[in-house]
């Protein structure tokens, strides 16, 4: 197999991480896995290491290597993150390595997946995304990392350079409101002390939007505001947006909509933010959102409102939906009992948490 040709800036740390666990699902040493790839050991290495990033894999070999992996027994889930660790290497270089043209960056002409979005705070914040904690606390020989490493110097850089991208992205044209609100979510991860202070003032160029009851243009810069407000620690700007979105049938299928991309109920292929424009309930499935934000609920502190808001619209608009999944539908009623008797809800999410529990009693 070939490399390609290689930039010294480029970074392959995530994808290389991600090839080690494919390798250690199989499980085969390195040299093993080289020789059955038709590569020497030093390329393998290179690859695990980032030194030698997969992107830069030409795409023939990169269809090999995967087909080979399968064939040997690489874990099926591991081999679906692929893609999304070598876009998340792609925006570690883009952000590190900034580009003079903001139009290029990754995050300015592609909606990104919450995969590659939970790959990069694994790198620059050590965070393992929940859906791979199991498959990352699997025991190995010896000393090994226990994800993709950057420097210390890099974490710190990709943070900054991440503000400064956020605040040039006007520079962008067209493609600038996606690129800012894209890297002001992936800022929510900064922990530096003045952190929440710099995006409570990067913030307020977003908070307009936020008046604005019925869908525009401008309701996913509202949906950014509110949500990265609530992972800094204040909930009341998500409080006003979901009070906003049971006003709008727009909105509360726009809101779905980007559920199912987040959450990969719908192919990630979206360049843009024009497909909530025109939110179409049969791209998705519903089956799978419903799972989807029903697994989410335990691990989504300060947005749990929008979680229980999008699960009472998603069960309005599917109401068969408990019955297609019972499994998930147990689990939903189980965590609604731990969530109403908490009261740490908002009363319009309270209300709609309630409304979904009673639904879910009388199917039964």
């Amino acid at each position: 197999m070939g490399t390609g040709s290689r930039s010294r800036a480029d970074i392959g740390v995530v994808s290389g991480f991600v090839l080690r666990m494919l390798r250690e699902s199989i499980p085969l040493p390195q040299i093993v896995l080289a020789e059955r790839l038709g590569i020497d050991l030093g390329t393998l290495q290179g690859w695990e290491s980032g030194r030698r990033p997969l992107g830069n894999v030409r795409t023939m070999d990169m269809l090999q290597l995967r087909r080979t992996l399968a064939r040997l027994g690489a874990d099926g889930t591991l081999l679906g993150w692929l893609d999304a660790a070598m876009d998340a290497d792609r925006l570690l270089t883009a952000v590190l390595r900034p580009s003079a043209d903001l139009a290029c960056h990754p995050l300015a002409g592609w909606v990104q997946s919450r995969e590659t979005a939970h790959l990069v705070a694994w790198a620059v914040r050590g965070i393992i995304p929940p859906a791979l904690q199991t498959r990352a606390a699997r025991p190995r020989r010896g000393p090994a990392p226990a994800g993709p490493q950057l420097t210390a110097a890099d974490r710190a850089d990709f943070f900054t350079h991440l503000r400064g991208t956020a605040e040039s992205a006007g520079r962008a044209g067209e493609h600038g409101l996606l690129l800012r609100r894209q890297s002001l979510y992936l800022a929510s991860y900064d922990p530096a002390p003045d952190a929440e202070d710099w995006a409570e003032q990067a913030l307020r160029t977003m908070r307009p939007a936020l008046a604005l009851r019925n869908y525009t243009p401008r309701w996913i810069e509202a949906r950014t505001a509110a949500t990265v407000a609530a992972r800094q620690g204040d909930p009341v700007l998500l409080h006003d947006f979901v009070d906003a979105l049971a006003s709008d049938q727009h909105s509360e299928l726009a809101n779905l909509a980007y559920w199912a991309y987040w959450l990969g109920s719908m192919p990630p292929t979206q360049p843009n933010d024009g497909f909530l424009h025109r939110p179409d309930p049969t791209a998705w499935s519903p089956v799978h959102l419903f799972q989807q934000l029903v697994g989410s609920l335990h691990d989504a502190p300060g947005t749990v409102d929008l979680y229980v808001h999008s699960l009472h619209t998603l069960l309005h608009l599917h109401p068969w939906l408990p019955l297609a999944d019972p499994a998930a539908a147990r689990q939903l009623r189980e965590r609604a009992v731990e969530l109403l008797d908490a009261r740490l809800l908002f009363p319009v999410s309270r209300r709609d948490l309630e409304s979904v529990h009673y639904r879910l009693q009388q199917m039964n």
